[in-house]
């Protein structure tokens, strides 16, 4: 490994000169090694020295020489297999040959001349490839703010903070009619390929809600281009006019492609085609066919302004038509979405940088706070199905099937009656999403309410069974469901938020609930006498303590999920009315012990008295007889009744016994609880050797595994889990050291916020790997869980 040119030993670990990054321990460098960023990096490499081994560079072009003129010029010398102009000032190319013998004879020429202009064409420069870091939007959130500190600390209240953000961070009017002509040049130039098509802009940069640098998102409407072509084909095949020799249309482009067949992938090359070779200033243009709406990329030099063009995002214009509405029904819906979105970045909980992953979207956040406002009381914002009622007969809209209709103008929307400040209303959306059941709601803006989950479970159950009896009937499927559901307002099957995962959603909600706290101090409403930092200042300031982050890390939580639970256990639940949590707490507790035990093949560390700590032995046996169903539910949940003892499940310390309610312990009327100086646990405590390598390439041994069979997610499957883990210990070496952990499980909130929180920390991790174990549970673990309880034999 220590041989690869790009490594190199450090005093800490390992340093990849490629990547630019440092890797703590041999596990994690060999698993970086054969990750996707190496991987890619490497090729790129390999790809650009071959690039230069086979390309000579050429100067002295005039504006009159073509990419096509080059390369005719330079096939005497040998096969070409690219040009790259710079179309812009068209003073130089890149010519790039097939085989490096053509170099020699290229550069052995004496005089090179293209159209009465003398050439200068001489080998490529060598550059040592290097990969430049490009700032996140986080670090150029974070530099923007950090300027607008001292101006934030001078105003007078939260509400003039706020706007003051608006004012700095909106499109300005230069901006906006930079991006107007862009969009003016981009329509003159499609329509001479695509007739009477038209291009409209949606999105960030018009729905009012845009920032310096955002992206352009264009939708190119093409159903009038297609009524074209028909006609066109009509009337050739009747008359024969406007036929070229070779028997096609002279019209434009489209004659070579017929829109009412062709993919989508296939009309954005042709639009990709366009761009490329007639829009000045545009380059970087690449097709994103794989996206859920496939778009053509493309970047604007001259404005520094990313761009994407869709052609099938009609519900799209509509949406930021909505957003436009609402932003006129009430001024104070722009100040807190740009105040909200801009929390979520600090934060880390939005701004994906290549558009998709676990993060909220701007999108996203936008709806969060309008059914935030819908809320209210009284409301601030009406729902969707109030707007459509107060729509006229003229302004009634389908799209897709789906009813979009709305007011064309707020003027028909009745001014709201709360009148409460921005101050006011940003602490009360933390405040609302602080304690919000996402577990069991899907967030509607039609209907202005959380709508129950088991409503949608059932119906994606029905549509599964409708969809086997008579595949592709057209109807409109259900969402998809995650940890947050969000409704689209008008798109009833696209969950807004399906991207999150259990990770993200935690944070958001932990992030909300330390916003809502601090928006309860004097340092939020007041502004400071010394000069120290308050109000926006201070909420939006990113975490800096990294012990603080470390200790987030080590913490996995499994949220009480009552739809997701197997009828059986449900009864369970309820037979045991007030102790329910207790019970499904000592489901949870059996099923990670199995999930370590059983699917992980992790050893139980054999003094198992070093879970108890000093008064160990002395609770024991109460422990046991509050939690002594949990080895007998392991052994109905894994199956494995020889493996797991009653006390080994249960080992704990406290001597208080679980309360089936609050956290909160109870205090005599009028006094306050006394808080203990050394608080001491009181649920499972376990301790796990692990000696393999167990989460290492599972993904791969898990596709061989399941060849010839039906794919299934990560966590869905016990015994398919089991099989990965036996075969990795079964092929891979042992730890030279092995790895030895605890695992403790805690109970939390209320009846309404239930969840036990897994509380993992290394005793004994010499080789360093506890650390890329724990990253692997914070996924698998939850869903291993869930697996576990659905599939669990209960007699009830």
């Amino acid at each position: 490994m220590e041989a690869d040119g790009d490594i190199k030993t450090t005093a800490t670990g390992f340093r990849c000169t490629l990547c630019n990054v440092s890797l703590p321990n041999v596990p994690s460098l060999e698993q970086h090694v054969k990750g996707r960023k190496h991987q890619t990096l490497s090729t790129v490499r390999a790809s650009r020295k071959s690039q230069e081994q086979h390309s000579v560079y050429v100067a002295g072009l005039k504006p009159e020489i073509s990419q096509t003129d080059i390369t005719e010029y330079f096939q005497q010398f040998g096969p070409v297999s690219d040009v790259i102009m710079d179309k812009d000032k068209g003073f130089y190319a890149i010519v790039l040959f097939s085989e490096t013998d053509s170099i020699q004879a290229t550069l052995s020429c004496g005089e090179h001349r293209l159209k009465g202009s003398k050439l200068r064409v001489k080998p490529r420069e060598k550059k040592e490839f290097k990969l430049i870091p490009k700032k996140s939007d986080f670090q150029n959130l974070q530099e923007a703010f950090d300027r607008l500190k001292p101006q934030l600390c001078q105003l007078l209240n939260v509400d003039g903070q706020m706007r003051y953000m608006v004012e700095r961070f909106q499109l300005g009017e230069n901006e906006k009619k930079a991006r107007g002509l862009l969009v003016q040049l981009l329509q003159e130039v499609l329509v001479e390929f695509f007739p009477d098509s038209q291009i409209f802009p949606f999105g960030s940069s018009v729905n009012t809600f845009g920032i310096h640098s955002c992206d352009l998102d264009l939708f190119l409407d093409l159903e009038n281009t297609k009524v074209f072509q028909a006609h066109a084909k009509s009337t050739t095949g009747q008359t024969g006019e406007g036929m070229s020799d070779d028997g096609r249309s002279e019209d434009s482009m489209l004659s070579d492609i017929d829109l009412s067949t062709a993919t989508p992938a296939e009309v954005l090359d042709l639009v990709a085609a366009i761009l490329k070779r007639c829009v000045p200033s545009v380059h970087k243009v690449h097709v994103v066919s794989v996206a859920r709406l496939p778009v053509v990329k493309f970047h604007h030099r001259e404005l520094n302004l990313q761009g994407d063009i869709t052609t099938n995002n009609r519900l799209a214009v509509r949406n930021t038509r909505f957003l436009q509405l609402c932003s006129e029904i009430d001024e104070r819906l722009r100040p807190l979405v740009y105040t909200i979105r801009c929390w979520a970045k600090q934060k880390q909980l939005a701004g994906n940088p290549s558009g998709t992953g676990p993060l909220l979207n701007n999108y996203a956040l936008t709806l969060l706070v309008i059914f935030f406002l819908q809320n209210c009381d009284p409301p601030v914002l009406p729902t969707v199905d109030q707007l459509k009622a107060m729509a006229c007969e003229e302004e009634e809209c389908v799209i897709e099937g789906w009813n979009c209709t709305f007011p064309s103008q707020a003027i028909a929307v009745p001014p709201s009656k709360n009148r409460q400040d921005l101050c006011t209303l940003l602490a009360g959306f933390f405040n609302f999403y602080a304690k919000f059941d996402f577990a069991s709601s899907v967030i509607s803006l039609r209907e202005g309410r959380a709508l129950p989950i088991t409503d949608f479970l059932k119906q994606n159950k029905d549509e599964e069974a409708m969809g086997e009896e008579t595949p592709n009937t057209g109807m409109h499927h259900g969402p998809k469901l995650g940890p947050l559901n969000l409704l689209d307002p008008f798109e009833l099957s696209h969950n807004v938020a399906g991207n999150l995962n259990e990770r993200s959603h935690r944070s958001f909600q932990r992030e909300c609930q330390e916003a809502e706290k601090y928006c309860r101090s004097l340092q939020y409403q007041r502004k400071s006498t010394k000069g120290k930092s308050w109000g926006l200042v201070r909420l939006l300031t990113p975490h800096g303590e990294v012990a603080h982050a470390k200790t987030e890390q080590l913490t996995i939580s499994i949220p009480f999920k009552s739809a997701l639970l197997p009828e059986g256990l449900r009864s369970q639940l309820h037979e045991a009315g007030d102790e329910f949590r207790l019970l499904w707490f000592q489901k949870i507790c059996a099923a990670v012990c199995g999930v370590f035990q059983n699917v992980l093949g992790c050893h139980l560390h054999p003094s198992a008295d070093v879970a108890f700590g000093e008064e160990g032995a002395e609770e024991k046996e109460s422990l046991s007889d509050s939690l002594n169903t949990s080895a007998d539910d392991s052994r109905e949940l894994i199956g494995s009744q020889d493996e797991v003892s009653p006390l080994e499940v249960t080992a704990a310390g406290a001597k208080r016994p679980l309360s089936s309610g609050s956290d909160t312990p109870a205090s005599p009327q009028g006094k306050k609880p006394r808080l203990s100086k050394r608080a001491k646990p009181e649920f499972p405590h376990w301790v796990f050797v692990q000696k393999h390598l167990v989460w290492a390439g599972r993904r791969r041994v898990r596709r061989e595994l399941s060849k010839g069979t039906d794919s299934q997610p990560e966590g869905s499957c016990m015994d398919l889990e089991s099989r990965v883990t036996a075969h990795i210990i079964e092929k891979e070496k042992e730890l030279k050291e092995p790895l030895e952990f605890t695992v403790q499980l805690q109970m939390l909130g209320g009846t309404e916020s239930t969840r036990a929180v897994v509380k993992l920390e290394p005793t004994s991790d010499k080789t360093g790997v506890f650390y890329d174990f724990f990253h692997f549970l914070e996924a698998f673990l939850p869903k291993m869980v869930e697996t576990l309880l659905k599939n669990e034999v209960v007699n009830v």
